[in-house]
């Protein structure tokens, strides 16, 4: 049986499924101390126990996006800001190579801010 995570990956439609899919994997793959979890019927990705990015698909231009919780705090020029003052989103072309470099800039930023920074909020177990 499938775990919620995996389920939310499978039920997406090509191109999205396999950008979503490979985001979730290089995500993983980039710091040992990110961790996934299913949370608000997203993928959630923790750095050291605290919120810290999830995916999703945004509504209006219909591409996968990583969302950074503290995201308000970074300034990485392709961040967007939209309508919340905590969180930024990168949106992904999924018809795209990943832009790797670009996520590592984005995924390096966030991680320092919760080296040196002190986030109230944590994940519940």
């Amino acid at each position: 049986m499938l775990r919620p995570i995996d389920n939310y990956f499978l039920h997406k439609e090509e191109p999205i499924k396999s950008c979503l899919q490979s985001l979730r994997d290089h995500i993983l793959n980039y710091n040992a101390h990110l961790t996934e979890q299913m949370k608000y019927g997203m993928p959630f990705f923790n750095y050291k126990g605290k919120m810290a990015c999830y995916l999703w698909v945004h509504k209006k231009y219909k591409q996968p996006y990583l969302g950074i919780v503290e995201g308000g705090r970074m300034t990485h020029p392709d961040l967007l800001l939209e309508k919340r003052a905590r969180m930024k989103v990168l949106l992904v072309d999924p018809h795209k190579d990943l832009p790797i470099r670009k996520i590592n800039q984005v995924l390096k930023e966030m991680i320092g801010i919760y080296e040196n920074t002190k986030i109230r909020f944590s994940i519940s177990k």
